[in-house]
């Protein structure tokens, strides 16, 4: 089989991505999706705060992704369900394999990845305790509750503050349960302010900080969890534990990029991000290998992921119809003073004639204080942004403009930096 564009995964990115890679005038694009259904993470997340940006409404999870699921499905775009990848390498041939047509071989023009993230579970951290029935990531236990109406218990503790824990904690709240503690290690949440508000503030669901569960107790179901302070290294102080009695823990600990196809195509991979590196175009180390969403970095909203999508969808289009030269030249772009990742790790200095170029970054740690981001191209300031805050949790979005581009065309490197003092 061969195909203009071919898009691994279905979710909000791949969607997005399939859908402009049509619009620009790619005939074939396939959609391939290990799930037997479109949409990815989203027919889970029926509670709304979808598609403010992209449509300007508050929609549910399964409504946003439903308005992409038609449109794509309208424009004659090819999905593959139930189709798990097996192989993909760095000339954009992918082996795939599901029960109607046994094994695919696929030779495409472009390819985008979209495989979205997976959480990270007990096995990753290294709790102590025994194994007893009653450990879930706050992932699975949504699914449990919200699709498949199974209540995975009465008392929970929540580890970790990421956003799809804290949501977790009011759904099962409305649902007649009593979440006892959320925990987390750091000493700021790690999700969004909006949902620390609206999900536990507003419930009256304690969090305490600078705490982690140091012991799991329990025979064939959790009986309690021990918990901990911790000091700056993350190492639990003696005479500071608590056993708090529960059920069920739940694990909202961090996302991780599912990048083994990306390994095995060959794409260099940033350890910051777990993601592809990628330049303005969402195009990886590896030519005509594209990706977008989750994939690439955890985003906090899901209008962004699309956004990237549509961006990788349109430039591979553009690849696989041979319209697009490559640049001869990138900026790196280079993480400063309390910023722990760039996205996009390279830059095109002649796209910023393009239009104007947009950075998204998160920080190292919070500053609850005015600060400014500080642009600097081969130690030459040329650019400064004010900021009210900024927070590890919340995405920092920075957008360069045409204007710099005399300043940038020739340098080696961007560096951006946060000033404490506001500047």
């Amino acid at each position: 089989m061969r195909c203009d564009v071919a898009v691994i995964g279905g979710g909000p990115a791949g969607l997005a991505a399939a859908i402009a890679a049509r619009e620009r005038g790619a005939r074939h694009v396939l959609v391939i999706e290990r799930a037997e259904e479109l949409g990815g993470i989203l027919p889970q997340c029926i509670h709304n705060g979808f598609g403010v940006e992209v449509f300007g409404e508050d929609l549910t999870g399964p409504t946003y992704a439903q308005r992409y699921i038609d449109r794509a499905l309208e424009m004659g775009i090819e999905p593959l369900l139930d189709t798990m990848v097996l192989d993909l390498t760095p000339h954009r041939r992918i082996v795939a394999t599901n029960a109607r047509d046994g094994v695919l071989e696929i030779e495409a023009g472009a390819i985008v990845l979209a495989m979205g993230c997976r959480e990270r579970t007990r096995g990753a951290l290294a709790i102590p305790g025994t194994r007893p029935a009653g450990v879930y990531t706050a992932g699975t236990a949504q699914r449990l509750v919200n699709m498949e109406g199974y209540m995975p218990g009465e008392r929970f503790v929540i580890l970790g503050s990421g956003d799809i824990g804290m949501i977790m904690a009011r759904r099962l709240t409305f649902e007649g349960a009593r979440v006892e503690r959320v925990l987390e290690i750091q000493p700021f949440i790690s999700g969004l302010m909006r949902n620390y508000v609206q999900c536990l503030q507003d419930f009256d669901i304690p969090l305490q900080l600078s705490h982690t569960v140091v012991d799991i107790r329990g025979d064939r179901r959790v009986e309690a969890v021990v918990s901990a302070e911790v000091d700056a290294e993350w190492r639990p102080i003696p005479g500071t534990e608590e056993v708090i009695p529960c059920d069920t823990l739940l694990l909202s600990v961090g996302l991780i990029p599912e990048n083994e196809l990306s390994r095995q195509a060959g794409v260099r991979l940033d350890r910051a991000t777990g993601g592809p590196v990628v330049d303005e175009r969402f195009q990886t180390s590896v030519p005509g290998i594209f990706a977008a969403g989750n994939v690439v970095h955890v985003y906090d909203l899901v209008d962004d992921v699309s956004r990237s999508g549509e961006r990788a969808g349109s430039a591979a289009a553009e690849f696989a119809l041979g319209r697009r030269e490559e640049p001869s030249r990138r900026v790196k772009l280079r993480p400063g003073e309390n910023i722990r990742y760039i996205v996009p790790q390279m830059l095109n200095p002649e796209s910023l004639h393009q239009g104007r170029q947009r950075l998204q970054m998160r920080v190292r740690r919070p500053i609850e204080r005015p600060v400014s981001l500080r642009v600097e191209a081969d130690g030459e300031v040329v650019l400064r942004r004010r900021l009210r805050y900024v927070r590890p949790g919340e995405m920092v979005s920075l957008t360069l403009p045409e204007s710099i581009y005399p300043q940038v065309r020739e340098a080696e490197e961007l560096w951006v930096s946060v000033e404490e003092r506001g500047g």
